[in-house]
């Protein structure tokens, strides 16, 4: 998905502020009856921010379906396990204190049955009261299709402007992205499409509680698009 821009995606994203997105996510865990520290596998761990923030208080490994922001972050963290795997459908053989799916990634599951199988695979790798913790894409009132966004970044050498639209097909949020790279031998373009499914609050809740976990909700969480927060059976 990320082929040609992977390389760009933390200098894109270098406004987000991971380590208080971590301490927040450490508080809530916490706020929710789960572990303060301990394991913590980061499912769509990206190019591994956030599990390079979580691990001052947990033993962090990750997990991500694309290989470009995977080398990114097996570059970021070396000796943390890292693996290549589908959301979906994965199974390491162990449990952990925490997982976390952060950053809106359960959208790519991109339907509900999907996404109620990636919370149901990660659910099964909790410990007895561990704690689950996904961080929702928008929910389908909540998104604005013809919305165009767009993100810049400068530096010596290196200019990038991503311009993306989305778009709303059966409930799932088409965007596409255009990417202007610019470095002192020329101008190159790349594009992306991403399909991201949107669920209601209620679909998300349901996921959870059908995994046998107790919700919480908060309804900023990290970004204005909430966090749900479950715990499993002690």
């Amino acid at each position: 998905m990320f082929s040609e821009t992977a390389e760009l995606y933390d200098r894109l994203y270098s406004f987000k502020d991971y380590a208080a997105e971590a301490a927040r996510v450490r508080e809530l865990v916490v706020a929710a009856g789960g572990p303060g520290e301990g394991t913590l596998l980061d499912v769509a761990c990206g190019t591994g921010k956030h599990a390079e923030a979580l691990a001052a208080h947990y033993s962090v490994g990750g997990m991500d379906l694309d290989a470009g922001l995977l080398a990114a972050a097996r570059a970021r963290l070396p000796g943390v396990p890292l693996h290549q795997a589908d959301m979906r459908d994965f199974d390491f053989g162990r449990s952990y204190g925490v997982v976390t799916c952060l950053f809106s990634s359960i959208g790519y599951a991109v339907t509900v049955e999907a996404m109620r199988s990636a919370v149901a695979a990660m659910a099964r790798h909790l410990e007895p009261g561990a704690a689950l913790v996904v961080e929702p894409w928008f929910q389908p009132h909540v998104f604005i299709p013809g919305y165009v966004h767009v993100l810049t970044h400068e530096e010596p050498g290196l200019n990038i402007v991503r311009m993306g639209v989305g778009e709303i097909v059966d409930r799932v949020s088409v965007l596409s992205f255009e990417y202007l790279i610019g470095r002192p031998d020329g101008i190159t373009r790349a594009s992306e499409r991403h399909e991201m499914g949107l669920f209601t609050d209620d679909e998300m809740r349901a996921a959870l509680e059908d995994a046998g976990l107790r919700v919480t909700h908060d309804a900023q969480g990290l970004s204005g698009r909430g966090l749900f927060i479950g715990i499993a059976p002690g």
